[in-house]
């Protein structure tokens, strides 16, 4: 049986957290009433000239500069054709022969193994309007509120090798858009999004085999189900001996499959022509650099300080420095308290599930970096146990209390009072003496079954350091 291997090629749709359009001034806010967010240039209405948005510029250059392409000093807009009701010009105004920028890369990990995937172009376009069909009714709607909206597309070469690695490569894309703050990487709002080229060929050969393109893929769990189910597919028709058809597929996600939409379009199906409405856009080497050097310290040195300096694992790193907010709460805390990597595991852990629970950013979080710190010297010193501080997580979370105050009121400091300990010790040991003549023969592993039920008289507020030294002592 032949073994074929995957070719994969994504192209990235980003939209850029500008407060109005690519070209007018209509605000870009998401959530509106439908068509409130419009204005004769955007609507296409005959004779309106469009004006280019300089900030959309700067964030599409400083992406371009984070992922080392080439921005050229020309690039040149251009009117891609096509009708289709939720794009009222009948173009779309792009970038295609003469784009923003050229040749970049990104490094990406895909369990222990990393590589890279070549980035060929990215360039700017506005976005179309968004057609909506009524389920109950025989009709159509078209909302061109997101109309004009400043996206960026970003065009991977085709260097992915399965669905894991397209999806550790989006989700390295989207750290870099927002640690830019240029984008905010919202799936479901469509501000990030992406389509998909893909092919399958024998092991070993050279040439690419037919390609589909695959859209409708609103999250990284949807990119992966359907690469996975297309890849099988077209391996399926392969070793059927039938013919893979260039063409447009859709994943439906309520399936799990991907489905024909339409044949497959070329360059020459758009009629690409530069835009008379629009000069060239020039950007000099100056402006280049000036972006350049306020870009922020990206992903991934910053995962490869976070293991030099911190003496973190790769796969913490990678966790921690994935989301900026989430870096940057680490780091905070690590300037309160200084053992990195008990900061690490309770985030990761207590802090990861609150966020995902109450939908939450680590900016946003009532429990700032300052708290956990506390919380982690409350441990230390003795003044309460590790399980009482997980215990308590939660509500100092929701709350933002002060944990030291916390504690205080509820009376949960730990139990460090000898005489009260060893007389519980006593009262266990009398209270399970099958157990206590099983530990003197020699079963060892019941000193976890009485340290546990000492803690569970103190209600888990015992010394467990204590509790463990005045049991051996008792038991002999």
């Amino acid at each position: 049986m032949t073994e074929y291997e995957p070719v994969i090629g994504l192209e990235v749709h980003a939209q850029l957290k500008t407060r109005s359009k690519l070209f007018c001034s209509c605000p870009t806010t998401f959530g509106q009433e439908p068509n409130r967010n419009t204005c004769p240039v955007c609507a296409g209405m005959p004779g309106m000239l469009p004006v280019l948005n300089g900030k959309a510029v700067e964030y599409a250059a400083k992406m371009a500069l984070a992922v080392g392409c080439t921005v050229h000093g020309r690039s040149v807009f251009a009117r891609k054709n096509y009708f289709y009701p939720d794009l009222p010009k009948g173009y779309q105004i792009s970038q295609y022969e003469e784009p923003l920028a050229v040749d970049g890369s990104l490094r990406i990990f895909s369990g222990e193994v990393s590589k890279e995937v070549r980035i060929i172009r990215i360039h700017m376009e506005d976005d179309a309007g968004k057609s909506m069909h009524s389920p109950t009714e025989n009709v159509s709607y078209v909302d061109l509120n997101r109309t004009g909206v400043p996206l960026i597309e970003i065009v991977s070469g085709p260097d992915i090798r399965s669905a894991d690695e397209a999806v550790a490569y989006l989700k390295a894309l989207r750290s870099i858009l927002i640690y830019l703050d240029i984008c905010d990487g919202n799936m479901e709002e469509g501000n990030f999004r992406c389509d998909a080229n893909v092919s399958v060929r024998p092991k070993g050969e050279e040439a690419f085999g037919t390609r589909t393109e695959l859209k409708n893929m609103n999250s990284f769990r949807h990119v992966h189900k359907a690469l996975d189910y297309e890849i099988a597919r077209q391996i399926d028709l392969l070793e059927d001996g039938e013919a893979v058809v260039q063409e447009t597929r859709l994943f439906d996600e309520a399936k799990g499959l991907t489905r024909s939409m339409r044949g497959k379009e070329e360059a020459h199906d758009y009629r690409y022509f530069p835009d008379p409405d629009l000069v060239p856009l020039s950007l000099s080497p100056e402006q280049a650099r000036l972006w350049e050097s306020e870009l922020p310290e990206l992903p991934l040195p910053r995962m490869e300080r976070f293991m030099s300096v911190y003496g973190l694992t790769a796969a913490d790193a990678g966790l921690l420095t994935s989301e900026r907010d989430l870096a940057d709460y680490f780091e905070r805390t690590c300037q309160e308290y200084s053992k990195p990597k008990t900061v690490a595991n309770w985030i990761l852990s207590e802090m990861l599930r609150e966020l995902r629970e109450q939908e939450l950013t680590p900016a946003s979080a009532p429990f700032q970096a300052e708290g956990l710190a506390k919380l982690l010297e409350l441990i230390d010193s003795g003044r309460i146990s590790g399980t009482i501080g997980k215990q308590i997580f939660p509500d100092l979370f929701s709350s933002g209390a002060d944990p030291e105050a916390y504690i205080k009121e509820k009376g949960l400091a730990q139990i460090s009072d000898s005489q009260e300990l060893e007389r519980m010790v006593q009262e266990v040991l009398a209270e399970n003496p099958d157990e206590v003549s099983a530990y003197q023969g020699g079963k060892q592993k019941l000193m976890s079954f009485f340290v546990g039920q000492v803690m569970k008289k103190t209600k888990g507020q015992a010394n467990p350091k204590m509790v463990n030294e005045l049991l051996k002592k008792a038991l002999g």
